[in-house]
């Protein structure tokens, strides 16, 4: 039997890849878009003909309620947030309302249309804010230190007293920074990946950032997104860290993308206070040990494969646009 399969943030990157691998598992897929006067459909333009859209919003109950009942989903994959820290210090209230009480509502919604439906939840690494102990497991207080990791933690909070009071198969997986080339430009990885492709054919000569020291644990979207697949496929629900267990500096990244291109990225980077960020958080790394016991998940690409892999994509989409 076809298993079908509700993703929210369908157009999102995480969305993208987690529809790819769920075609590709012979499910049928259903996308929750939001009706917007502009069109954000890129990273699924390719996948039009193979998943169904449904219009919905995190912001109404009834329109949640409407999808499950017509899709009548085995998984439902909540993806859908605003998920850009600085956003969510100007937009605080927008942030909790889709990244906190759209959960709420998504929830409800599953209680009443579709309770045996298998829920994940996409946690944030930023519900650990400043945390007590690195690297952070599943048992690690959280301490949110901005809007967007404040909300999140109401949103898994939320999943978890679900799961007990009413005994659904509710899952959260609290994932770290994963990119990918489907990244947006303004999230560090992708600006300087993306830069540095420019610099190389010659488009720009200057890379502004911040704090160099910062430090990540970084990740592949598409290693991310099979580990949240995996965690609705065991026989109990149960909530994991997804990370790749290392932290690397800011100043390592520029430094593998600018080598990777035969650059020095002394000669081109300078510091620019505007990019610093006032919530700065400090030694973020998730401890992976539960998830790869468990599930026997682990990345399967290097930090090192995944910055060269962006700017190869950058250098090669540039220069066919500059072709054009």
């Amino acid at each position: 039997m076809t298993k079908k399969a509700l993703i929210t943030g369908l157009t999102g990157q995480d969305g993208s890849y987690l529809a790819e691998l769920l075609l590709s598992k012979d499910y049928e897929v259903f996308g929750l878009v939001r009706r917007s006067s502009s069109s954000n459909s890129d990273r699924i333009n390719h996948l039009y003909d193979k998943v169904q859209i449904l219009s919905g919003d995190l912001l109404d109950q009834s329109s949640l309620m409407d999808v499950i009942n017509e899709a009548q989903p085995d998984e439902i994959y909540n993806l859908a947030s605003q998920s850009y820290v600085p956003l969510s210090w100007t937009q605080p209230a927008l942030t909790a309302e889709y990244t906190a009480l759209g959960v709420s509502r998504l929830l409800e919604s599953i209680r009443r249309c579709k309770p045996d439906a298998r829920f994940y939840q996409a946690s944030s690494s930023e519900v650990f804010g400043q945390p007590d102990e690195s690297p952070q497991n599943e048992g690690t207080a959280f301490r949110p230190r901005n809007p967007y990791g404040v909300a999140k933690a109401y949103a898994h909070w939320m999943t978890l007293n679900y799961r007990e009071k009413y005994n659904l198969y509710t899952c959260c997986g609290i994932t770290y920074t994963h990119e990918s080339p489907r990244r947006g430009t303004e999230f560090v990885f992708r600006k300087i990946t993306h830069t540095v492709a420019q610099i190389k054919l010659g488009l720009a000569n200057e890379l502004k950032l911040g704090n160099l020291e910062a430090c990540r644990d970084w990740c592949y979207a598409k290693d991310a997104v099979y580990a949240m697949w995996l965690m609705l496929q065991q026989e109990k629900p149960d909530d994991y860290i997804i990370a790749s267990g290392q932290t690397h500096s800011v100043k390592e990244l520029v430094n593998c993308a600018f080598k990777h291109v035969d650059l020095n990225w002394q000669d081109y980077v300078s510091i620019d206070p505007v990019f610093y960020r006032p919530d700065e958080s400090v030694q973020l790394i998730g401890c992976i040990d539960k998830i790869s016991n468990d599930l026997g998940w682990k990345p399967q690409h290097s930090f090192a494969q995944l910055v060269e892999l962006m700017v190869d994509y950058d250098i090669q989409r540039l220069s066919a646009i500059a072709k054009r």
